[in-house]
C-alpha cells in the first residue's frame, strides 16, 4: 500500500511504525472474512481493511470525526486477521497506533468519557474487591445487563505451602482475585503437583492492557513499569524460570512489554527480557502431563473448549489444552464451525459495545452447545464470565478441571 504521511507524523516513532504495518497490506480482503465485526455489521469499515483506510488516510494528514473512532473503537482486536493475513500485516499494532492518534484529534461526550474512565479506573482499583462482593451479597437484585457481570462468590480453596526447586511467577491480574479466585489457587495447586511451586509478586497488578486499550496508554504504560520493577529482583536473582500467565489476554500482553516499552531507555532492555520469559499456563502442559499422569480421575463426558483470541490468534498458541488434556484422559472438542471467531467479551468491549459482543457470545454458545458438553472450557476470564452469562451450562478454566480432578 502506498503511503504519503502528513509532516505532522514524518520521523515520528509512531508514524514510521505505522507506515511500515501499512505498506505490507496489499488489499487482498482475506481479512474481511475472518473479522468477527464485519461478519456482524456487515459494513467494510467494520472490517480491517475499511479500518486501514481510515488509519491511512488520518495519518496521511486528514481530520478523523466521530465516526472515525466510533469504527475504531468497534474493532475487537482479537488478530483474527492477523491470523488470515498472507502479507503479514501487524494489526493489533496499527490499531494502537490509530486510535491513540484519533484519541488526541477527536473529543468524545462526556458520557462515553465517565464510563471509560469507571472501567479504566474502577477494575483496576483496590476497591474492585470490595465493590465485586457487594455486587455478589446484592447479586439477585441486579438489573440483568449488570447482573451478568458479576458472577456468584466462588470459594477458592487452599493456596499450596509446599516449596519446590522449580518456581514460576504468577500473575494473580486485576479482576481475577475478586471475581474468580478458584483459578489463581487451581493453578497454584496443580502446578504444586508436578513439583512447580507459583510464587506471586504482591506489587505486581493489571499487566495495562485494560488502561492501554481503553486508549489510556500511558498510564496502561505506567502498570507495565509496576511489574517489571515487581518482577524484576526475581528475575534478575534467577530464582524463576518463567512467567506464567493463566488468562490469556494478559499473557499477549506481557509478551509484549518489550513493544510497548521500546522506546523507553530505562526499561526497553528489561522489558524484552520479561516478554521473553512469559509462558502461558499451557505452554506448560508438556511438563505437566507425564507429572500428573496416574494422579488424576479425569471426569467422564465432553468438555467443549473455547479458544480465546488472546491466545490462538495473539500468542499463535494453538492445540495445547486440547492435547494435553486428552493425554490426561478428558476428552475436549472445539467447536466444529468458527472455533477461530471472537466470542465478543474483549476487555471492556463487552460493557461498551454490548449489542455486538451479545451477538457473538450466543454464536460462540451455538457452536459450542452443538458438542453437547458437560462443561466449557477456556483460559481467559473475560471469555469465561461473558460466556456464561449466555448459558445454564458451568463454563470453567481448564486448570479449575485439572485441579478438580487432582485426589
Amino acid at each position: 500500500m502506498q503511503t504519503h504521511l502528513s509532516p505532522e507524523f514524518q520521523g515520528t516513532p509512531e508514524g514510521t511504525e505505522a507506515e511500515a504495518i501499512l505498506r505490507k497490506c496489499v488489499h487482498c480482503g482475506f481479512c474481511t472474512a475472518t473479522c468477527p465485526t464485519y461478519q456482524v455489521l456487515g459494513d467494510e469499515l467494520d472490517g480491517p481493511r475499511g479500518r486501514i483506510y481510515l488509519m491511512k488516510q488520518v495519518l496521511e494528514g486528514e481530520q478523523p470525526t466521530r465516526k472515525t473512532q466510533l469504527h475504531l473503537d468497534r474493532c475487537l482486536t482479537c488478530r483474527n486477521c492477523e491470523s488470515t493475513c498472507p502479507s503479514g500485516v501487524d494489526y493489533g499494532r496499527l490499531v494502537d497506533i490509530g486510535r491513540g492518534i484519533v484519541e488526541r484529534k477527536v473529543a468524545r461526550g462526556a458520557p462515553s468519557r465517565a464510563l471509560r474512565w469507571s472501567l479504566g479506573a474502577g477494575l483496576t482499583s483496590p476497591l474492585f474487591a470490595p465493590a465485586m462482593k457487594l455486587g455478589q451479597a446484592m447479586r439477585g437484585l441486579l438489573p440483568e445487563r449488570l447482573r451478568e457481570k458479576v458472577p456468584p462468590r466462588q470459594d477458592a480453596g487452599a493456596w499450596p505451602t509446599r516449596t519446590h526447586a522449580r518456581k514460576v511467577l504468577l500473575l494473580a491480574g486485576c479482576v481475577q482475585p475478586a471475581m474468580m479466585p478458584n483459578i489463581n489457587t487451581a493453578t497454584a495447586r496443580v502446578l504444586d503437583a508436578a513439583g512447580i511451586q507459583a510464587v506471586v509478586a504482591p506489587e505486581a497488578g493489571c499487566c495495562g492492557a485494560l488502561k492501554f486499550h481503553l486508549n489510556e496508554q500511558d498510564a496502561g504504560r505506567e502498570q507495565m513499569r509496576r511489574n517489571i520493577d515487581a518482577w524484576w529482583p526475581s528475575v534478575e536473582k534467577g530464582e524463576v524460570e518463567a512467567i506464567v500467565m493463566n488468562a490469556s489476554g494478559c499473557g499477549v500482553t506481557v509478551r509484549e512489554y518489550g513493544h510497548y516499552l521500546q522506546h523507553d531507555a530505562a526499561y526497553a532492555e528489561k522489558a524484552k527480557h520479561i516478554g521473553a520469559l512469559t509462558r502461558d499456563l499451557s505452554e506448560l502442559l508438556p511438563d505437566l502431563v507425564p507429572a500428573l499422569q496416574g494422579k488424576l480421575k479425569p471426569q467422564p463426558g465432553t468438555f467443549a473448549y473455547h479458544p480465546p483470541c488472546t491466545l490462538q490468534h495473539g500468542q499463535k498458541l494453538r492445540g495445547g489444552v486440547e492435547q494435553g488434556m486428552a493425554a490426561l484422559g478428558f476428552t475436549v472438542r472445539v467447536a466444529l464451525n468458527e472455533s477461530h471467531l471472537c466470542c465478543g467479551s474483549a476487555g471492556t468491549y463487552s460493557v461498551l459495545h454490548p449489542d455486538i459482543a451479545h451477538t457473538l457470545r450466543d454464536r460462540k454458545l451455538g457452536h459450542l452447545g452443538a458438542l453437547q458438553p458437560q462443561a466449557i472450557l477456556s483460559a481467559n476470564i473475560g471469555c469465561i464470565q461473558h460466556l456464561q452469562s449466555g448459558t445454564d451450562v458451568p463454563v470453567r478454566h481448564w486448570v479449575e478441571v485439572l485441579d478438580a480432578a487432582l485426589p
